[in-house]
């Protein structure tokens, strides 16, 4: 119920938010929760699936919808870890572990079929990666101001430089992942081009995160698969 899990049969070493920023999704949603529930549950960690959904048609905004999740997951539980999940990639090797590193926020998506298995630039930071909640909040969480150019990742890599922190990737020959291509029009296709950047993130990344964030819970529910936060 709601997308969580923990193990019947031992303690779990590790407690994990799968977080997924979402709009009308749906194949590329059931197509990952098939897969990500029983391979997160082969590496025997304690686990809550939420969707963070933005209502209306305006531009789509991932980042500002990862932040409320963050905020809105972090009133669950004292999670080790925030893995943020695009909808539509499904990770190939069990060996890729869904926990976070203790120092540095960690690239896990390192490898994509799309890309044929190298980064499509050397500072992507796109796809799925994890975070614990001090490594969020040492760098303000992610900006509320990028609306759907998808430019967000190579902000948030700046953020993590500016907070003291490095990133660290996992091998590619483990963050191998697959991308889900149903060919609804280009939406999906956004977030990987390396748009310019129309923000000064060396001024505003201290003004413009989690400390700012604004936004109106429509609902929370449980589903049986996941929790759905659904917000203006």
């Amino acid at each position: 119920s709601g997308g969580h899990y923990r193990p019947p049969h031992c303690f779990a070493r590790y407690k994990s938010a799968i977080l997924v920023a979402y709009r009308n999704q749906e194949k590329y949603l059931r197509h990952l929760l098939y897969y990500i529930h029983p391979f997160l549950q082969r590496q025997q960690l304690s686990y809550t699936i939420y969707l963070i959904q933005q209502v209306g048609t305006g531009s789509f905004n991932r980042a500002k919808l990862l932040n409320v999740g963050v905020r809105e997951a972090m009133k669950d539980e004292e999670w080790d870890c925030l893995v943020l999940h695009d909808v539509d990639l499904v990770p190939e090797n069990d060996y890729n572990l869904y926990i976070c590193d203790e120092y540095y926020p960690k690239h896990m998506a390192s490898a994509v079929d799309k890309f044929q298995y190298t980064l499509p630039y050397k500072s992507f930071f796109g796809g799925v990666s994890a975070l614990t909640p001090e490594h969020y909040m040492k760098m303000n969480g992610f900006p509320n101001t990028y609306w759907g150019d998808g430019g967000e990742n190579d902000d948030i890599v700046t953020r993590i430089h500016l907070a003291g922190m490095k990133i660290v990737r996992t091998s590619p020959h483990l963050g191998r992942y697959r991308v889900m291509d149903y060919n609804e029009g280009t939406e999906t296709q956004e977030p990987w081009r390396r748009p310019p950047s129309q923000h000064n993130t060396r001024k505003t990344w201290k003004a413009d995160g989690m400390n700012t964030l604004q936004f109106r819970l429509l609902s929370r529910t449980k589903h049986p698969l996941y929790t759905k936060i659904t917000v203006d």
